[in-house]
C-alpha cells in the first residue's frame, strides 16, 4: 500500500473512532439530565474535568517538542476557533439536547458536511468533486429519512427549537473545522487541540458563573461520574483523534466520514435509553452508511 494512501486510512480510521466517542455524548448527556442539572452548568463539569488532561498534555509537548513561535493574531485566531468549536458548538448542541431525543439530535447535528464544503468552496477555492456530491446525496438522503421518523415523537418537547440549536451547532462547528485546516499546520494537531481546548474553558466558565454562580457540587453522584466519562471519552480521547484525522484527509472528507456518527448513537439511544427506532431511522442510516463508505473506498 502506497504512503499517501495508508496516511488516508490512517486519518479515516481516526475519523470514524472519533465519531462512535462523539455519538455517545449524547447519550450521556441526556443520562445527566434526568438528574435536573442545565446544560451550562454539565457542560462546565465536562469542561473542568478535562481540563487537567489538556493542560498535563501541553506540559509534555512542550517539553517534547520545539517551542512554539507565533504571533498574536495567530494566537487570538487559535483562542477564538477553540473558543468556537469547542464553548459556542457544545452549548448549543447541549441546549438542542433539552428538548429533543439523542438520536434526532444526532442526525441533525449532521448537516455540517454541507457547510463546511461550501465553505471550503467559497473561502478557499476547494473544488467539491463528483465522489463528494454522491456521498453528500446519499448521507442527507438518509438523514432526512432517519428525521422524518422522529418529527411527531412524543418524547419530543419542542421539536422546532431543539433543532434550532443543533443545526446552529453545526454550522459553528464547521467553521471550527475549516478553520483547523490552517492553523494545525501551525503548530501540529495536539498542541493545536490542547490550546483550543483550554481557551473554551475560560468562556464556559465565567458563562456559569453569571449564570448560576458556579453552583456545581450539590448534583448526586451519578452526574459527576458522567461528567467524567464525558471528559474522558467523549472530548479528550476524541479530540486528538479528529484533529490528527482532519490533518490526514481534510476537513471535508473527515466531516462526510465522521457521518456515521449517527447510526452509533441511534443504536447506544435504542439500547440504553429505550428510545424507539423507526423504520425510517433504519433506512436512513443504511445510506448515510453508504455515502461514508463511498468516501473510504475511493480514498481523496
Amino acid at each position: 500500500m502506497q504512503p499517501a494512501r495508508s496516511r488516508y486510512w490512517l486519518g479515516a480510521g481516526l475519523v470514524f473512532l472519533a465519531a462512535f466517542c462523539f455519538a455517545m455524548k449524547g447519550i450521556l448527556i441526556k443520562l445527566a439530565y434526568q438528574y435536573s442539572i442545565d446544560a451550562i452548568s454539565l457542560l462546565t463539569l465536562r469542561m473542568l474535568f478535562a481540563l487537567p488532561f489538556y493542560v498535563a498534555i501541553s506540559i509534555q509537548l512542550a517539553r517534547t517538542y520545539p517551542p512554539v513561535h507565533l504571533t498574536l493574531k495567530q494566537w487570538a485566531t487559535l483562542g477564538m476557533l477553540g473558543i468556537t468549536g469547542y464553548y459556542f458548538a457544545s452549548f448549543f448542541n447541549f441546549l438542542g439536547l433539552v428538548y429533543i431525543t439523542a438520536s434526532l439530535e444526532r442526525i441533525l447535528l449532521f448537516v455540517y458536511p454541507t457547510f463546511v464544503l461550501l465553505m471550503n468552496a467559497i473561502g478557499f477555492g476547494r473544488q467539491i468533486n463528483r465522489l463528494q456530491l454522491i456521498a453528500l446525496a446519499l448521507t442527507y438522503a438518509g438523514i432526512l429519512l432517519a428525521f422524518w421518523g422522529n418529527v411527531e415523537s412524543s418524547v419530543q418537547k419542542n421539536v422546532a427549537l431543539g433543532a434550532f440549536w443543533v443545526i446552529l451547532s453545526g454550522l459553528v462547528y464547521a467553521v471550527y473545522l475549516v478553520g483547523s485546516d490552517r492553523v494545525i499546520t501551525w503548530i501540529g494537531s495536539p498542541r493545536y487541540t490542547c490550546y483550543a481546548m483550554m481557551a473554551a474553558t475560560v468562556p464556559t466558565v465565567l458563562h456559569c458563573a453569571l449564570q448560576n454562580g458556579l453552583q456545581l457540587t450539590n448534583y448526586p453522584a451519578p452526574v459527576y461520574l458522567l461528567g467524567l466519562s464525558m471528559a474522558i471519552f467523549v472530548t479528550v480521547i476524541p479530540t486528538f483523534m479528529i484533529a490528527e484525522g482532519i490533518k490526514r484527509v481534510g476537513s471535508g472528507n473527515a466531516s462526510i466520514i465522521a457521518s456515521v456518527g449517527p447510526i452509533f448513537t441511534i443504536i447506544l439511544s435504542t439500547t440504553v435509553l429505550h428510545e424507539t427506532i423507526s423504520q425510517a431511522q433504519v433506512m436512513g442510516t443504511l445510506l448515510v452508511l453508504t455515502g461514508v463508505f463511498l468516501i473510504g473506498w475511493r480514498g481523496r
